[in-house]
C-alpha cells in the first residue's frame, strides 16, 4: 500500500533561496476564505497590518493590535496548506527592545502557527533583527516607505528619489540583510534604487512599488481585485470585484423588495399534533 504524503509547506529557508532565481510571488491575505484562494499561486502570503485600513476603515495602520494580527493570521493559515505565512508585527509591539520584539514574535508565531514574521525599518532596528534571527524567529524585514512611520512621513509618497534619500534607505538595506532578514520588502521607491539594492543585498527583495528588477512583488489583495476605494498608482488592477459585488447585491435588493425571490425546499416538516 502506498502512503501519499502531504504536500510541504514553504519555509522562509526556502523563500530565501529563490535570490535571483523564479520571481517570487506574494499577495495580502486576511480571511481563511481568501487565503485558500490565493494559496495555490503565491509562494508566501502576508498577514499585513494593512488589515487595519483594509478591513477596518482605519486611516493608518498605527491602531493595530497584535491580537487582530494574531486573529487574522490563524484565519489565513486555517485556509491555507503551502504558501509561506508571514505575520506583521504592529506599530508599538516591537521598537522599545529587541525582548519586547522577542516576546511578540514569539507569540505571535505560537498562537497562529505562522513561519515567519516581518517588522518595519532599517538600521534603528538592525539590532533586534539580528536578536530574533539568533533565537529563531524568521524576520522579513521592510524598508523605504514604512507605513507605520506615517506621523513621522506626512503621507504615503515614493522615496529615494534624490542621493541622499536614497542613499539612507540603501543603507538601511544592507543593515537589516547583515542582521539576517531572511527577505525585505522594498515598498515606494525609485526603481534604480530597488535595483541597486536588489544587486547588493543577500536576502531576496519584494517590491512594492519598487522595480522588476526585485526577485519578487507583493500587492494587497484587495487592492489588485478592485475592491479597495484609495489604490496606489503603480497597482494594476487585475479585477474590478467591487463593482460586480455592487451589481450582485443590487439585484439582490430588487429580488427582496419585489417578493420574486424562491422558497427554500424544507428538510425538516414539523410532527402533525
Amino acid at each position: 500500500m502506498s502512503v501519499q504524503s502531504a504536500a510541504r509547506r514553504l519555509t522562509a529557508p526556502d523563500i530565501r533561496a529563490r535570490k535571483g532565481g523564479e520571481p517570487i510571488v506574494s499577495l495580502t491575505s486576511y480571511h481563511a476564505h481568501t487565503a485558500r484562494l490565493v494559496d495555490p499561486h503565491v509562494d508566501f502570503m502576508l498577514v499585513g497590518d494593512s488589515l487595519g485600513m483594509v478591513m477596518h476603515g482605519m486611516e493608518t495602520t498605527v491602531p493595530v493590535t497584535v491580537e487582530m494580527m494574531i486573529l487574522q493570521g490563524q484565519a489565513v493559515m486555517r485556509g491555507s496548506s503551502r504558501a509561506l505565512v508571514v505575520v506583521d508585527l504592529p506599530f508599538g509591539s516591537y521598537e522599545g527592545s529587541p525582548q519586547q520584539a522577542f516576546a511578540t514574535a514569539s507569540k505571535v508565531l505560537k498562537e497562529t502557527g505562522a513561519g515567519a514574521i516581518k517588522l518595519e525599518g532599517g538600521r534603528r532596528m538592525a539590532e533586534t533583527v539580528r536578536f530574533l534571527a539568533d533565537r529563531g524567529v524568521p524576520v522579513m524585514g521592510h524598508v523605504g516607505l514604512t507605513p507605520q512611520a506615517i506621523n513621522t512621513l506626512g503621507s504615503f509618497k515614493a522615496l529615494g528619489r534624490d542621493e541622499a534619500s536614497a542613499e539612507l534607505i540603501l543603507n538601511d538595506a544592507r543593515a537589516i540583510a547583515d542582521a539576517g532578514a531572511f527577505a525585505i520588502v522594498l515598498e515606494a521607491i525609485s526603481e534604480p534604487l530597488a535595483r541597486q539594492i536588489t544587486a547588493e543585498v543577500a536576502p531576496p527583495t519584494i517590491g512594492i512599488g519598487g522595480s522588476p528588477a526585485c526577485d519578487g512583488q507583493i500587492l494587497v489583495l484587495e487592492d489588485m481585485l478592485g475592491l479597495s476605494d484609495r489604490v496606489p498608482r503603480f497597482v494594476k488592477k487585475f479585477a474590478e470585484i467591487g463593482p460586480a459585488i455592487g451589481a450582485a447585491v443590487e439585484a439582490y435588493a430588487s429580488e427582496v423588495r419585489s417578493r420574486s425571490f424562491p422558497a427554500a425546499e424544507h428538510v425538516y416538516a414539523p410532527k402533525k399534533v
